[in-house]
């Protein structure tokens, strides 16, 4: 059993609804891994859910904090919220800079997920912009500087490369369709054990004494539709690789 945390899936809606004459204002919080969650769960690890509006206060600020878990996950969640935490941002004090202290961790022996989205790897617009981070260095790809999603609405599917590997035995040669993903270029050190229109759908390596992976696509809507979702080998998959993340 790996004990994961995942930082992010989360967001928060403020809404205005017209109704005749009268504006009706309203805010909702958003979940969206839920199914990931259960999936981890199900098959025996624990997880932790920071959420996107706490992981700027309460994301670790240092390795030994870290060390409370096995594998990170990222998801859905921009460079910002960990560079810019409140004492920073709001009263310009300094501290210390997650993005070198998740990659030391890793480097020491923890396992790094990140997982694809409009708030993930470069992102929509850039505006996640891990591109050039130290992060970067622990991740098996290289991030490109622009807007790196591909938007695939007809559907895409992934395929299984012909390697052999601990996290992929077993599953379907082609995965359901999934709706977009980011395009990524694996470093000569990675192992790519999928693929989606001839890119890089999941490249794995090793940085130092701990391993990284980069999941180019959504774990949840709107990229991975249900038909992904509801697929035997998602639960399979993603429990395999943090499995493998955290060297079980």
């Amino acid at each position: 059993m790996a004990k994961v945390l995942l930082a992010g899936e989360s967001w928060v809606s403020d809404t205005t609804d017209h109704k005749g004459f009268d504006p009706f204002p309203h805010t909702q919080v958003h979940i969206g891994c839920t199914e990931f969650l259960a999936a981890l769960r199900a098959g025996g690890h624990e997880v932790t859910h920071l959420r996107s509006h706490d992981a700027g206060s309460d994301f670790p600020f240092s390795v030994e904090e870290l060390n409370a878990y096995d594998v990170v996950i990222l998801s859905d969640i921009g460079a910002n919220t960990l560079l810019l935490p409140p004492e920073v941002f709001e009263q310009g004090l300094r501290r210390p800079n997650r993005l070198k202290v998740l990659r030391d961790w890793v480097h020491a022996g923890g396992g790094l997920m990140m997982a694809g989205g409009y708030l993930s790897f470069q992102g929509f617009r850039a505006m996640a912009n891990y591109a050039g981070t130290p992060l970067e260095e622990a991740l098996p790809v290289t991030i490109a500087r622009w807007d790196d999603r591909v938007e695939t609405p007809e559907g895409a599917h992934g395929q299984l490369s012909d390697i052999t590997h601990p996290i992929t035995d077993g599953l379907d040669k082609q995965w359901p369709y999934l709706l977009g993903y980011q395009k990524l270029t694996p470093d000569p050190d990675a192992t790519v054990l999928a693929t989606i229109e001839g890119d890089p759908l999941l490249a794995v390596k090793e940085y130092g004494s701990g391993r990284s992976a980069a999941y180019a696509t959504d774990i949840s809507p709107h990229w991975a539709p249900r038909e992904f979702m509801e697929w035997p080998g998602y639960q399979q998959l993603f429990c395999a690789l943090v499995s493998w993340l955290a060297r079980e």
